[in-house]
């Protein structure tokens, strides 16, 4: 079923794959949402009618209106997948995106930001109604975030928006649970991941959002056990997807179906399930925690970041730690600093 945990997190070619010839180290597929982070104080939430800390989803036209009322902004490329390749490429893996835009100034700003980056993002804007995602997030004077999502064109993807030739190119192929909720998504998942097999590839699946796995469950279950060979979760997802009350019941399932499972546990760290064995990772220490959001994402991009490079897997879940601990330092669902300089720093890479 895979590496006992202390082994290294090599990728077994398949079909001839050759891993050290790829292009890519992480090849992302996801919302592709711009998010839009501007200083606000409680009497606009008032104003507004906004729940301090909450996060609802809006439709175009309320999105544009909390959008002309905002303040001074910083409008960057967003998503959960997203946010992981942005960790990623800040560790220096080279890296490519799948998500839908729309041809519109936002899909503008998703695209140049995201290419800012280093990571390679060629999915051809939307020809359809549909504009780009957007997550408004207004942050008070206590650091609490609240967020108002609209989904747009990035909900829509469908089999057509893959590029076949970069999953082929990648060594891990990396799948948003947040997308995996309408049947033309589905069927684009279950595209990519034979693609990818069929390259050679390894596939990881986040599950994302427990609701959603509550919603799909069954296909859910499916993709974990035929397509993904990393499934990364925290503890109320993976105890939803198998519907056990008990965190240990839940990581016994997931090994059962996948080859991998990467369990987050918040400040309780995190455990590795593979080969019949578990493996603990302590949480980073934080000095003050400012802002959780981005978390999971950074902490699977520390993890990816170190299978690609065939790193023990006790040091990809470190890796991961790092990473979650640097984003929930300070505002932001990004790395303010180089991953590459920390984890070298701290010893972790050469």
């Amino acid at each position: 079923m895979g590496a006992a945990p202390e082994a290294r997190a090599k990728s077994k070619a398949g079909n001839g794959g050759d891993m050290a010839a790829k292009t890519y180290d992480v090849v992302g597929i996801g919302n592709a949402i711009v998010d839009i982070i501007a200083r606000c104080d409680e009497g606009f939430l008032t104003k507004h009618d906004l729940v301090k800390g909450s996060m609802r989803l809006v439709d175009a036209e309320e999105a544009n209106r909390v959008y002309a009322a905002m303040g001074p902004a910083v409008e960057r490329s967003g998503g959960s997948v997203a946010n992981a390749i942005a960790g990623l490429a800040s560790f220096g893996a080279k890296c490519g995106f799948i998500g839908r835009v729309a041809a519109d100034q936002f899909g503008g700003i998703f695209r140049h930001d995201i290419r800012s980056l280093g990571v390679a993002y060629d999915t051809l804007p939307a020809s359809d109604e549909a504009p780009t995602a957007r997550c408004l997030i207004l942050v008070t004077p206590d650091g609490e975030r609240t967020m108002n999502t609209f989904l747009g064109a990035s909900v829509d993807f469908t089999p057509g928006d893959l590029d076949l030739a970069m999953i082929g190119a990648a060594k891990v192929v990396y799948l948003e649970g947040y997308l995996f909720d309408r049947d033309d998504a589905k069927a684009a998942f279950r595209e990519a991941a034979s693609a990818a097999k069929a390259a050679g590839a390894k596939v990881a699946l986040s599950l994302s959002d427990a609701f959603c796995v509550d919603r799909h469950r069954d296909d859910f279950r499916a993709l974990v056990r035929d397509g993904a060979d990393i499934v990364f979760a925290n503890e109320k997802e993976i105890t939803t997807l198998y519907r056990v009350n008990s965190f240990e019941e839940a990581a016994r399932a997931a090994l059962e179906d996948c080859e991998m499972a990467v369990l987050t546990r918040s400040e309780a760290g995190s455990v590795i399930v593979a080969g019949g064995e578990s493996l603990e990772i302590e949480a980073d220490q934080v000095a003050r925690v400012v802002d959780l959001t981005g978390a999971g994402d950074l902490y699977s991009a520390g993890f990816l970041y170190g299978v690609t490079q065939g790193a023990p897997l006790a040091a990809c879940g470190r890796l991961g730690s790092l990473a979650a601990a640097e984003v929930i330092g300070h505002i932001g669902a990004r790395p303010e600093i180089s991953l590459r300089a920390l984890a070298r720093e701290r010893g972790l890479i050469a």
